[in-house]
């Protein structure tokens, strides 16, 4: 069992510039906790095996929200607020700028079953960067 060491999480931010290109700051469990910088759309996908947990550190987030009947809703996050995409809802997050922590599995790709055949330059489809 290898020892971890504290992670600052503001360091650990202005470390990288790259948006929606999560770098993992610990592994507990089979799970990464991730940090991210947003800016912009990122694309509707959907992780149909697990929950998708954010915490938004600064700035702004949003997801908007597709239900199967096709209908949309949106959800609006600020400095502190919390949301958990239920796993299988596909979603958008976008933001104006931020900054946001995740909770995935190992191994969980950003664009869950999106067709990264039309993934837009600014986001990268990753299970996340080592820091």
């Amino acid at each position: 069992m290898t020892s971890q060491l504290p992670v600052n999480l503001d360091e650990a931010l202005a470390s990288f510039d790259d948006v929606y290109s999560p770098r993992i700051v610990a592994t507990m469990n089979d799970y990464d906790v991730r940090i991210a910088h947003t800016l912009g759309a990122h694309m509707w996908h959907s992780h149909q095996d697990t929950d998708e947990f954010f915490m938004v550190l600064d700035g702004e987030f949003h997801i908007d929200l597709r239900q199967a009947d096709g209908s949309e809703t949106a959800v609006h996050l600020t400095k502190g607020d919390i949301y958990v995409v239920p796993r299988g809802t596909e979603h958008r997050p976008s933001s104006p700028g931020g900054s946001i922590l995740m909770f995935e599995p190992s191994g969980t790709l950003t664009t869950g079953d999106a067709d990264i055949d039309e993934l837009p330059e600014h986001i990268d489809s990753t299970s996340g960067h080592e820091l």
